[in-house]
């Protein structure tokens, strides 16, 4: 039985709502569940809005290096560190957004949602092809929340999000590299790499809630794929580890699970090699603008 039968039986067996997209990059293979259904976000909507960053920073509308200042009455519980610093703390765009894809920090991304607002991240989201796709409300609103006001993500939009993110067309090829290096820094690697070897190749985006289980990333196998989870219901400890199995499942069959895997090791350089290049195209710009 191949391994997109095995993945296809068992998450039918699932309550709640469970689902997944599937696309080989090399082969343009391509197979999902419940695929095209809007799933109540947790982090994953994180990783839209740092392309929607990156998509304003494109046109000079945003810097990396702008200041955000998060006060201490606006720190929430859950991932990240910043809940941890003393008192009132100004961070740069660009550092914020680091610790909202590595760490997935809540607090940084509250920051972001604040300084850009509901109206411009829904506008970018729709030029990013991202019609169901939404966030709407700042983490820990339990007030909108209680309203019904939520965040989603739809498994294929994020798939195609990562598509043009491995072919370089997320807004620019330097805008994808960034994009690209930051989600293969991700430190939250327990379901999409939690049966792979610890330095096998992955970006990804994942997230977490009581009843939500959620990982959206690019394996690297030799056969590179992408691949999209969502679950919201019962039993998210058991859909976590079906992430886990499926995972390697798909990864013994794009070619094995062997690390270092060859294919990728000059793409990974290209990759932090361009993210180093975007950031320093920022800071010259800001130089150029401080001494006018």
């Amino acid at each position: 039985m191949s391994a997109k039968e095995q993945i296809l039986n068992e998450i039918k067996t699932f309550d709640g709502q469970a689902g997944l997209y599937y696309r080989n990059l090399k082969t343009k293979e391509s197979w999902g569940y419940r695929e095209k259904e809007p799933y109540l976000a947790a982090s994953i909507v994180k990783l839209p809005l740092a392309a929607a960053i990156l998509l304003w920073l494109s046109r000079g509308q945003t810097s990396f290096l702008d200041p955000v200042t998060i006060r201490e009455e606006q720190k929430i519980p859950g991932c990240g560190a910043v809940q941890f610093l003393n008192g009132d703390v100004t961070l740069t765009v660009g550092e914020l957004c680091k610790l909202m894809l590595a760490i997935s920090d809540s607090c940084a991304t509250n920051a972001l949602f604040r300084h850009y607002g509901a109206e411009k991240i829904r506008e970018a989201f729709l030029e990013l092809g991202l019609a169901g796709t939404r966030f709407c409300r700042e983490y820990w609103d339990e007030a909108l929340e209680r309203q019904g006001i939520n965040n989603y993500f739809v498994p294929e939009e994020m798939g195609s999000l990562l598509k043009r993110i491995y072919d370089g067309t997320l807004i620019n090829r330097e805008a994808s590299w960034w994009l690209e290096h930051m989600l293969r820094g991700q430190q939250i690697n327990h379901k999409l790499g939690g049966f792979l070897p610890m330095d096998f190749p992955m970006a990804h985006k994942t997230g977490d809630e009581e009843d939500k289980a959620h990982d959206v990333g690019i394996v690297f196998a030799k056969s590179p794929f992408i691949v999209c989870y969502g679950f919201v219901g019962p039993h998210m400890q058991r859909y976590e580890d079906f992430i886990r199995r499926s995972t390697r499942l798909l990864t013994e069959e794009n070619g094995g699970t062997e690390t270092p895997v060859s294919e990728d090791e000059e793409r990974a350089g290209e990759a932090r090699k361009g993210a180093a290049r975007l950031e320093a195209a920022q800071k010259a710009r800001a130089a150029e603008k401080a001494s006018v």
